[in-house]
């Protein structure tokens, strides 16, 4: 696995360069979830294909840019899925945006996920990467990505990262919120998964939830390269997930590879809070 980590870290260094010059505009294309796709949406992944593409121990890739899997080596053993560009919207305005990965054994399942990691495109270029556990990296000035430390959660936050528009919401998710926010939770919200998780990462805990909406009933996010990977960075960081009703996120069944659900990232209060509310046993708004 060490060729495949290497090349995704000379993949974010080669997009990192790219962001600060590129062009921002739309392309001509539609990616398969229905979203149009920035140019910088298809370079990321044109880097990232090309890179990962010229290793033999890969068996497959699958990117939010692509509609299909980009079968590679059908004895290999990793298949490598990845969101090559998260939060490009927001480039223009300069905000920190990111790429996620999520390295699976011989096929796609919750269970055969085996490592992941993601970049933040910031000031700096970091790098959280796990494989047992997780651990922030960043690039220095002599190109090198060096280890700055282990990544874990405390019991409780202050944090609260909310996505999805707010008249969309249903009444319970909209009645969490306010629980939150009555329990002076702050409200942290840029609109790159990417960038709003590493915050609570970094913050030691809070929540970050993007629920089923009138709009996406089943979620906006990708279950196969955005939310299993980041699952297992926080699980693995001594958080908890859920979808409002699993105890896991990894209790999913990926049916498709661009599936959504909606999902909850937090520590051990929040995600209870979270289910406690879903499954009707808080119904109240304070």
């Amino acid at each position: 696995m060490d060729n495949i980590l290497n090349a995704i870290k000379e993949c974010a260094k080669e997009i990192s360069q790219m962001l600060k010059y590129c062009d921002f505009g739309y392309s001509n294309t539609i990616n398969k979830t229905g979203d149009t796709q920035l140019k910088l949406d298809v370079l990321s992944d044109e880097i990232i294909s090309k890179k990962l593409s010229k290793l033999d121990n890969i068996k497959a890739l699958i990117s939010e840019e692509k509609d299909e899997i980009l079968n590679l080596n059908e004895n290999a053993k990793f298949i490598v899925a990845y969101d090559p560009l998260d939060g490009s919207s927001l480039v223009d305005v300069n905000f920190s945006v990111g790429s996620i990965f999520g390295i699976y054994d011989s096929k796609i399942s919750p269970k055969n996920l085996v490592a992941s990691l993601y970049f933040v495109y910031g000031p700096r270029l970091e790098m959280v990467f796990c494989l047992d556990k997780p651990y922030l990296f960043r690039l220095d000035e002599n190109s090198e990505f060096i280890k700055i430390k282990e990544l874990k959660l405390t019991q409780k936050g202050k944090i609260n990262a909310t996505g999805g528009s707010q008249w969309e919401w249903s009444d319970t998710h909209k009645s969490l919120i306010q629980n939150l926010f009555n329990e002076k939770y702050r409200l942290r919200y840029s609109g790159a998964m990417v960038a709003d998780l590493h915050q609570i990462l970094l913050k030691g805990g809070g929540l970050f939830s993007y629920p089923s909406t009138t709009n996406a009933p089943n979620g906006k996010l990708r279950v196969v390269f955005e939310i299993l990977p980041f699952a297992y960075i926080f699980e693995k960081a001594g958080g908890f997930t859920s979808d409002g009703f699993l105890d896991t996120l990894f209790n999913l069944e990926i049916s498709s590879i661009h599936q959504t659900s909606p999902c909850f990232f937090g520590s051990k209060f929040e995600i209870q809070k979270v289910r406690k509310f879903y499954l009707g046993e808080i119904n109240e708004s304070n």
